[in-house]
């Protein structure tokens, strides 16, 4: 029994020696833990809450300009790092060695200019003042040949008959009066009397035969011949009139929009066949590749020039779509280069994409950013690394994003109170990379949080039971 006994005290003396043993090193480890916690003290400041994005610097406008015909360069005006302005020719071909369309085209666009010219000009008072009187005269002819074609195919009435009966006599008597006036002085030499009696002798003659004209007119049959030049000679003077009328109404008018319009097509086409042998700059900007030298032969579409606008430098980046709809027209950025070390430039967004693309189940969207602060350091085609500030709030109460864990649903922070560690539930706002907003919760200020709270807690010590947390 004693021996028992023994072997019992024994027993019971380890357990205790291991319980004991345990404990130190569980209050050891606690101590440890405590010791090793990372804190930060719940307050208020500022939020600059971001999105980040990569992308390449490119010049607000770009052109690559390529010959359009063939032929040897004769002159190049321009070389890499000069300012060209619109409309500057930069190289043009040798004139001997382009196609003869191009040669041709140099007169066709003297031709062209001339006629565009007169147009500009307007109507010449001579030359409305002479289409009037062609179109009175016109008028008068139609008189004439419709009472002509009136009178070969309408019978005469008695009356009209019985006048120009009368009209013969009248004039057959006016006639004799005038030839014995003019004989006496026929054989005579020439006088102002005799001149003045021959006149009257030639007028009364006219007078006669038309007379004699008209009576034969009234009292004769016409033939069908007869009619049909009369008909004719109708239709040609009314198809003169209606050409007489078009052209004075043309110009009196004036220009026709459609006639300026078709000569400056004229001018701009024959202009447009001159330039195919030229080169010239579309925008202001900076020549950054030239290619040409006197004397290259050279095929349409060879390479010549690159053209850039520096004027605005210009970084396209990719957004997701979980963050597009923060990001707005306007809004300020942050960017730094990999090639310019220790250096920020500034920046804001010019140009938010409105359709997404799918890139392997990937959605994102094109945001356009403008440096407001370059410098000769930055060059198109370098990498950039831009930080979009979706948010900049004061003055608001802030905790450490590290120091934030999920529990049961609930977003939660440790905190030391004492040398208790206790939870304390956090409602968030929006957020930067290190801090959000707190808007709601049992956070309060002044409240010690804790950083990097430990995954296991024991049962007992400084933490005074807290309990077990994790990620």
């Amino acid at each position: 029994m004693k021996r028992w006994m023994i072997v019992l005290i024994v027993a019971v003396v380890l357990v205790v020696a291991v319980i004991a043993i345990g404990v130190v090193r569980q209050g050891q480890a606690a101590a440890a833990q405590f010791a090793s916690l990372q804190t930060e003290v719940a307050a208020n400041g500022s939020l600059r809450a971001t999105v980040g994005a990569t992308g390449s610097v490119r010049a607000n406008q770009s052109a690559a300009l390529l010959w359009q015909a063939g032929g040897a360069v004769g002159a190049v005006y321009a070389q890499v790092g000069q300012a060209v302005q619109s409309g500057e020719i930069l190289a043009e071909l040798r004139q001997t060695s382009l196609p003869q369309n191009i040669i041709l085209a140099e007169a066709d666009l003297v031709s062209a200019q001339q006629a565009l010219e007169d147009l500009q000009k307007g109507v010449d008072p001579t030359a409305l003042a002479r289409a009037a009187q062609v179109l009175a005269d016109a008028e008068k002819a139609v008189d004439a040949a419709r009472r002509t074609l009136n009178g070969v195919t309408s019978p005469a009435r008695q009356s009209d008959i019985d006048s120009a009966r009368a009209s013969v006599v009248l004039a057959e008597d006016r006639l004799d009066k005038a030839r014995e006036a003019f004989a006496p002085y026929e054989n005579k030499a020439d006088s102002v009397i005799k001149a003045s009696l021959q006149t009257r002798l030639s007028q009364a003659q006219q007078e006669y035969d038309a007379a004699v004209r008209r009576y034969n007119n009234l009292t004769g049959a016409a033939s069908t011949l007869d009619v049909a030049k009369a008909q004719a000679d109708l239709d040609l003077a009314l198809a003169q009139l209606a050409d007489a009328q078009t052209e004075y109404d043309k110009l009196q008018q004036g220009v026709a929009p459609e006639d300026l319009a078709a000569a400056e097509a004229r001018v701009a086409a024959a202009q447009a066949t001159l330039n195919l042998a030229l080169l010239s700059a579309p925008f202001d900007g900076i020549v950054t590749q030239a290619q040409p030298q006197a004397g290259d032969l050279v095929n349409a579409g060879t390479p010549a020039f690159r053209l850039d606008d520096l004027s605005r430098l210009l970084v396209d980046v990719s957004v997701s779509e979980v963050d597009i709809n923060r990001i707005a027209i306007g809004q300020p950025v942050t960017i730094t280069f990999d090639a310019i070390l220790a250096k920020e430039y500034e920046g804001r967004v010019v140009e938010v994409g409105l359709v997404g693309t799918d890139t392997q189940g990937i959605v994102s969207f094109n945001v356009t950013v403008e440096l407001l602060n370059p410098d000769t350091d930055v060059k198109p085609g370098m990498t950039a690394a831009v930080n979009i500030v979706v948010t900049e709030l004061e003055d608001v109460f802030l905790v450490p994003n590290r120091a934030v864990r999920v529990q049961d649903g609930q977003r939660i922070v440790y905190v030391l109170r004492g040398n208790l560690l206790e939870t304390a539930r956090v409602v968030l706002g929006p957020s930067s990379e290190t801090y959000s907003q707190v808007i709601g919760g049992d956070l309060q200020p002044g409240d010690l949080i804790v950083l990097n709270p430990p995954t296991n807690f024991f049962a007992s010590g400084p933490f005074g039971g807290g309990p077990g947390g994790g990620q």
